[in-house]
């Protein structure tokens, strides 16, 4: 298996991960679009999205005191998750 078909299978897994947030008088759905390898490359890609007028929110994963060197989940609401994944593939090749 190639590294696209990895990628893919990869962002398939990942798209599928769901988690409820409590946000205000109603629940938000939050989907995971990417996993990070640290925090500067989440935070770069969250740039990224929110110039492209995408809500994100980081989520590390972890041992706490790894800091940015764990890894570190970005999210977004599902109704702009595939809005999202375009993006990201866009910036990252995918």
């Amino acid at each position: 298996m190639g590294k696209k078909e990895l990628a893919e299978d990869r962002a398939k897994d990942i798209r599928s991960l769901t988690i409820r947030v409590q946000g205000g008088p109603q629940l938000k759905m939050w989907t995971v679009v990417y996993v990070a390898r640290n925090g500067i490359e989440a935070e770069m890609l969250k740039g990224i999205l929110n110039q492209e007028g995408v809500l994100v929110m980081l989520r590390a994963l972890g041992v706490p005191h790894l800091g940015s060197s764990s890894s570190v989940e970005i999210l977004v609401p599902a109704s702009e998750a595939e809005e999202a994944n375009e993006i990201l593939q866009g910036n990252l090749c995918l």
